[in-house]
């Protein structure tokens, strides 16, 4: 239900708890944390691991590997479509649908979606494209509420005024945090009016030039 209306689900507390004291998980534990990725959760959660733990840096490192393994498993793509619990009927749950097949079917370095309120790149990211996704966003709370989202790599950007402007910000963007090199199709999604809140009605793909415009 939450993964539906794009709401971070969030698994957390004694996931690895024997690691409070002992440098390693039990095999229990790193099943959970396994099992927790495989069912689609955004974010996973320690706590008195790095709270008040003996071993705070060795629970984050292997939290952090066994998630990245899962989601190297070639059969974590086809359980996250299994587990897809469909659409509401919003226009704008078409376009991140489409935009996911499209990324894929051409090969994307990255997505990069412009938001005001997070709500489309949230759709987004209950796709589980296997792109990373660069959400651009005016707003410093959008940005902080997104962090914790699966996928996106929230980062404060101006608002755009006009397509040729979406369009450059979003591809220099791409290029200077890391997602996309040269040569490379970025694609990207966002709203018209531009300056307007609203859903995502804009999907467009490009490419990265030799020399990105925009900051250096």
């Amino acid at each position: 239900a939450a993964r539906r209306r794009g709401i971070p689900a969030i698994v957390a507390t004694q996931m690895l708890e024997s690691m409070t004291s002992s440098p390693a998980p039990t095999r229990a534990e790193a099943s959970d944390v396994a099992n927790a990725v495989y069912e689609g959760a955004d974010a996973l959660m320690l706590s008195a691991e790095t709270a008040s733990g003996d071993y705070p840096m060795e629970a984050v490192g292997i939290m952090s590997r066994i998630i990245e393994r899962v989601e190297r498993d070639p059969l974590w793509p086809g359980l996250m479509d299994a587990e897809h619990a469909g659409m509401d009927e919003h226009d704008v749950d078409a376009l991140v649908a489409a935009a996911r097949k499209a990324a894929e079917a051409q090969s994307t370095a990255c997505m990069v979606v412009f938001t005001t309120t997070g709500g489309t790149a949230r759709r987004m990211a209950r796709e589980r494209p296997l792109q990373p996704i660069l959400t651009l966003t005016p707003k410093p709370e959008t940005a902080r509420r997104l962090a914790l989202v699966w996928g996106l790599e929230p980062r404060l950007g101006p608002e755009p005024k006009s397509l040729e402007e979406v369009t450059d910000l979003a591809v220099s963007s791409a290029m200077d945090y890391g997602l996309a090199e040269p040569g490379q199709r970025i694609l990207i999604l966002a709203g018209t009016p531009f300056g307007a809140p609203g859903a995502a009605n804009l999907l467009r793909l490009a490419h990265a030039p030799a020399k990105a415009k925009g900051k250096k």
